[in-house]
């Protein structure tokens, strides 16, 4: 068996794009998040291209033995990626314009519940919604027992 391993360079390249892809998802700018999926899509779409092996003749039935073919399920599960890619920068796209249309800015805003939360937690206090009499201690074990 003559198999080469990927290159580590290509795979590092790939570990630091999906990394920094994340690490931009998780940001609250519009753009931000934009440019994270951007990231994180070419990264995994790298990532698969390294370890679906090397490169060899193309696959075409009866041209040349099977073992000298190159495997196209890796190069359509990319297209496929980079297709998925595309349709979510296009809903990215259109959010962020609405956003920008609306607001001025591509900060996505907290929640007026989050606010409450925040304030209350500030305070040490608990929502008025909450009842700690209708909070059960049981744990499913007792609850399995009764039953």
């Amino acid at each position: 068996m003559n198999a080469i391993a990927p290159s580590l360079t290509l795979v590092v390249v790939a570990g630091f794009l999906i990394a920094a892809g994340v690490y931009l998802l998780l940001e609250r700018a519009l753009t931000r998040l934009l440019l994270g999926i951007v990231l994180a899509s070419n990264g995994v779409a790298t990532l698969y291209l390294v370890v679906s092996g090397p490169a060899k003749g193309a696959p075409f039935v009866g041209a040349r033995p099977t073992e000298e073919m190159s495997d196209p399920l890796p190069q359509a599960m990319v297209l496929t990626a980079i297709v998925i890619a595309l349709a979510s920068v296009a809903f990215v796209l259109s959010l962020a314009y609405r956003q920008w249309r609306i607001t001025g800015s591509d900060d996505v805003p907290d929640d007026a519940e989050d606010d409450l939360i925040k304030r209350l937690a500030e305070r040490d206090e608990v929502s008025s919604t909450y009842d700690p009499d209708t909070q059960s201690t049981t744990t499913a074990d007792e609850e399995d027992a009764t039953a």
